[in-house]
């Protein structure tokens, strides 16, 4: 696929992903969703992966314009959704490998449920997030109205979903909404530091971690243990587990292969 709205690099064990309409602030468009999701299909040679946005922002919610277009608008944010919108996030949070958020400057509307379907965000203190739909007279989507009371209480998804308030970098990892919030000017170092850790570590382990994590929002302690011991059964099988038993004993440090 040629690639008109992103940038896409897996030559190393980071696959970095940027969003590239840096003159829209990232805008999300129908086709810029499809590139990233077949981008995130390609990565089986990465270990991690990393998205960002080129200038500016992170993404600035969805391009209004090529939602609506002509006919029914309804029908057009309907299909933008199902068909592009949703299908990339749930791409982003069933994806095998860790996922690291790098953002600056906004993360709107589908731009803010894309960094939070990550497994990890770091955002620089003048980053924000926000669900400005209120503002138009529209719904939150993307998943937003699931994960943001799973992450920081139904009080501050409230304020955040039906007041359309900013959220700013400092005070989303004081909630609990993002991972770790840096000075602007490091943010990319730290973000790709997170990415590297990530991509040294066991990836087949991760990946369980990350599906286990997930799924445990859905079911009930027992199951999550039931799910935890067949993880480790997988798990237990790999080379990196062999590896890191090994290294443990030995008294060294494991070099992990992703196997």
């Amino acid at each position: 696929m040629n690639y008109t709205s992103i940038k896409f690099d897996a030559s190393g064990p980071v696959a970095v992903l940027s969003m590239a309409r840096p003159g829209k602030l990232n805008a999300l468009t129908p086709d810029m969703a499809d590139e990233m999701r077949h981008a995130l299909a390609h990565t089986e040679e990465a270990r991690s992966v990393l998205i960002r946005g080129e200038g500016r922002a992170f993404c600035s919610g969805a391009d209004l314009a090529a939602i609506v277009g002509e006919g029914d608008p309804g029908e057009g944010a309907y299909r933008s959704l199902v068909d592009h919108y949703n299908p990339l996030v749930m791409d982003i949070a069933d994806h095998r490998l860790p996922i690291v958020a790098e953002v600056m400057g906004a993360a709107a509307g589908i731009g803010c449920s894309i960094a939070l379907a990550c497994d990890f965000c770091v955002a620089g203190q003048s980053a924000y997030f926000l669900q400005a739909f209120v503002n138009i007279g529209l719904v939150p989507d993307g998943g937003a109205s699931w994960i943001l009371p799973r992450l920081i209480g139904k009080a501050r998804a409230a304020e955040m979903l039906m007041l359309g308030e900013k959220v700013h970098g400092r005070r989303a990892a004081e909630w609990g909404l993002i991972h770790r919030c840096v000075e602007d000017h490091i943010v990319a170092n730290e973000a790709r530091a997170l990415a590297s850790r990530l991509a040294a570590g066991p990836t087949v382990a991760l990946g369980l971690m990350k599906a286990n994590l997930s799924s445990a929002l859905h079911h009930s302690y027992g199951t999550a243990m039931d799910r935890e011991a067949q993880a480790q059964r997988e798990a237990a099988g790999t080379d990196d587990a062999q590896e890191g038993i090994g290294a443990f004993l030995s008294k060294r440090a494991p070099h992990f292969k992703g196997k």
